[in-house]
């Protein structure tokens, strides 16, 4: 393991004695913004619409909430994501929910930042499938109600441009934060917030290993804002599974860096709602969160989890379903009398 959260041995410790609420970490209520993109109301109202509005693909048809639902779990609930022209993505889209925690964006960390996640999609290919964000800014300034939108929450003569367009995008995901999960309670003295079950399952995820990667307040292995986690998954051999699932079809982190020791690595996703995230993994082959559980202990753990112990790890899971902040779909500047030559 690349680097492990400061908390592992102290979680490790807790799951053999029995795990107290101060071992754990509540989920932070606000998202922190860099220096040079701090948060203001303008740039998430704007970030919001720009989010929803598919006329920054080359199609018309695919927006950033296509493939992130903040209506759901914040993903799309497929194995692959439908970009234009009906492609399909090769991995599982992540959810943006609580994604500002993540040191590093995407299933390989490729993107440092949600500014620079903000970018990638939109001209990408098979997602949204502009050839230069030149054309998504031509687009946005040939629209009226762009202008003042972007005037309001940016400064400058000529405030339409891709890096402030991605930043009003990174500016509204962090606003999709979700606290006060039944876990959260617990994190913080609620002792009556975890069933029986759910902390038996808290337990037990401590005791077999789950927290070497799934640490912090997260569970994605960081305690704080930083370097992405990585893990090779999977880390153990077995050939039935591979023949199930074919995970290892995807070389992971090793098709951004190039490098031998980054094959089949990926960034530690968050298990923060991931209840509600199924199918399961980069390849989103596993169709339900208890199979997840049980493929974890075999490929990452080595360990055949019982019946009992995969129940109760994943009632646990189900805790960390957090409350999500009210969403309204927001009304998307017109273009009167004209439309765009879409493909």
């Amino acid at each position: 393991m690349r680097k492990l959260g400061s908390l592992i041995a102290a979680l490790a410790l807790a799951g053999a004695a029995g795990v107290a609420a101060a071992d754990w970490q509540a989920l932070p209520d606000k998202a922190p913004a860099p220096a040079d993109n701090p948060t203001t109301p303008e740039k998430v109202e704007l970030g919001k619409i720009l989010y929803h509005d598919p006329r920054l693909s080359s199609s018309g048809t695919v927006a950033c909430a296509s493939c992130h639902n903040v209506f759901a779990g914040g993903d799309d609930n497929r194995g692959g994501s439908v970009g234009v022209g009906a492609q399909v993505g090769g991995r599982s889209a992540p959810t943006v929910w609580n994604a500002a925690f993540n040191g590093t964006q995407f299933w390989d960390g490729r993107a440092p930042s949600l500014e620079a996640q903000a970018k990638g999609p939109v001209t990408n290919p098979i997602e949204m499938g502009i050839k230069h964000w030149d054309e998504v800014v031509a687009r946005l300034k040939s629209i009226p109600g762009y202008a003042p939108l972007f005037g309001q929450a940016f400064s400058g003569a000529d405030p339409i441009t891709a890096d402030n367009a991605a930043k009003a995008i990174a500016a509204y995901e962090r606003t999709l934060i979700t606290p006060n999960s039944a876990y959260d309670k617990f994190a913080k003295g609620d002792k009556s917030a975890l069933t029986e079950q759910q902390q038996r399952g808290l337990n037990t995820f401590a005791e077999v290993g789950c927290v070497a990667c799934h640490s912090g307040p997260v569970f994605n292995g960081q305690s704080g804002q930083g370097a992405g986690v990585y893990f090779k998954f999977p880390s153990t051999d077995n050939p039935a599974l591979e023949e199930q699932y074919g995970f290892s079809k995807d070389v992971g982190r090793f098709e951004v860096t190039k490098s031998e020791a980054d094959k089949h690595f990926y960034k530690v996703p968050t298990l923060r709602n991931i209840a509600l995230t199924a199918p399961y993994f980069h390849n989103g082959k596993v169709k339900t969160l208890e199979e997840a559980v049980k493929i974890m202990a075999k490929l990452q753990l080595d360990k055949e989890l019982s019946p009992a112990q995969t129940a109760d790890i994943t009632a646990f899971l189900n805790a960390l379903t957090g409350e999500f902040p009210k969403q309204e779909f927001p009304r998307l500047p017109g273009y009167p009398g004209k439309t765009f030559d879409f493909n």
